[in-house]
């Protein structure tokens, strides 16, 4: 009887496992569809895509056509002249221009294609020796402040669990930094969960 009873609840576990991931997963992207296609609400109905085909997640398509659009328009010379015009006003209003450049500088060091920032994931002892923590490297530190220490510095960037948009920007001598193997996508997965997707479970 405690045999079934166990294999009944190793059971349970594993349909835990499966299927509540999938169903959270499901509902997010349900709310998300749902919350996009809100905004076509403002159309009149016969310029409404659902009046002619009414499938749901009209707002994902069109949201996802707007920004190829504007990924077109600010890649040439006439676009990055008015990006750069809008990043001059969003940048004179105070409360603004703190989250809009902060995560701006986020999106940009993930995602840019001229940097090569966030490309390499690694490993540090912090805040004490004997204790681990992953950062990222986003460069090299300034020439003074390598000419002053008298040691090859490098810039990391010290990801906070589980909220990796915030974190410390420290530098550290070259060989007290180990390079680690995994992808910055997977690094960020393990921080973002404390740890609990490592990298065993990541593949």
């Amino acid at each position: 009887m405690s045999s079934i009873r166990k294999q009944l609840k190793n059971y349970f576990l594993a349909g835990i496992l499966v299927t509540v991931p999938l169903v959270i997963t499901i509902w997010v992207i349900t709310l998300f569809i749902n919350w996009t296609d809100n905004f076509l609400d403002f159309l009149p109905p016969r310029f409404h895509p659902h009046t002619y085909i009414p499938i749901p997640g009209w707002g994902v398509i069109i949201a996802v056509l707007i920004i190829l659009t504007a990924g077109m328009v600010t890649t040439n010379y006439l676009g990055r002249g008015i990006l750069n015009i809008l990043n001059a006003q969003v940048g004179r209003i105070p409360l603004v221009r703190s989250i809009y450049g902060s995560v701006r500088q986020l999106l940009e060091s993930l995602f840019g294609q001229t940097g090569k920032n966030f490309q390499r994931v690694v490993l540090i002892e912090f805040p004490r020796p004997g204790i681990y923590a992953i950062a990222f490297i986003t460069g090299k530190a300034r020439t003074e402040t390598i000419t002053k220490t008298g040691e090859k510095l490098i810039n990391l960037f010290l990801p906070a669990a589980p909220n990796p948009t915030s974190g410390f920007f420290i530098m550290l001598p070259e060989n007290e930094i180990t390079e680690l193997d995994i992808s910055v996508e997977d690094a960020f997965k393990m921080i973002i969960s404390g740890g609990i997707l490592s990298e065993d479970k990541l593949h």
